[in-house]
């Protein structure tokens, strides 16, 4: 039979080890309680507007006579991205960091103020500037399918470069996740579009 101090000293240091199991997998196993770092907030308040800008871009597909593949790949693109933008305000609201307007009301359903298309920062890579923007609105339907797709993918090599730079300084896992899901996605559709370009 067991002493009762024994016993009281067996589940106390049960208990202590329970708690530090506990606190590992909710700071992601980094040990600075955080799980996330700067890198990856950056990465996420970026991408929300990277990713709302190319939402944009297939809103401007809509009513146009595209190729079947063309107009695919744009739904694809919506059905991506929507839900990545969501996942990405999400996190930074669990991280008290701000999430930013955009010009589509994808990221922050609060925010009001979109008559000057929202605060973008047009020095992302890959991301279009408001004359570009208007351009591809503008342009006659016989014109509008390559240049969508000349712009596209530009702006996926641009989303590619900012999830390979988190994969390389971040520190969140579910980050990585995304970030990798990102790159293998969005090289596959710039090798789609390349193709129908060059056929």
């Amino acid at each position: 039979m067991h002493h009762p101090t024994y016993v009281r000293r067996a589940a106390a240091t049960a208990a202590v080890l329970a708690l530090a199991l506990t606190a590992c997998t909710t700071s992601e196993g980094t040990g600075d309680g955080k799980g996330f770092n700067d890198a990856d907030v950056d990465f996420a308040g970026d991408m929300i507007q990277h990713h709302a800008q190319a939402l944009e871009m297939v809103d401007l597909t809509l009513g146009r006579d595209l190729d079947p593949e063309v107009a695919a790949l744009a739904e694809d693109i919506r059905a991506a991205q929507a839900p990545e933008i969501e996942t990405m305000a999400d996190w930074l609201e669990d991280w008290d960091e701000p999430v930013p307007a955009t010009s589509r009301d994808h990221a922050n359903a609060h925010a009001e103020e979109h008559g000057d298309g929202g605060a973008v920062d047009e020095d992302m890579p890959g991301m279009m500037s408001a004359e570009q923007m208007a351009a591809l609105e503008k342009a006659p339907d016989g014109d509008f399918e390559d240049l969508w797709m000349e712009m596209m993918i530009e702006h996926h090599q641009g989303a590619v470069e900012m999830a390979e730079t988190v994969l390389d300084e971040g520190e969140s896992k579910k980050v990585s996740s995304l970030a990798e899901d990102v790159v293998e996605a969005q090289q596959a559709e710039i090798a789609t579009m390349q193709s129908l370009l060059e056929g």
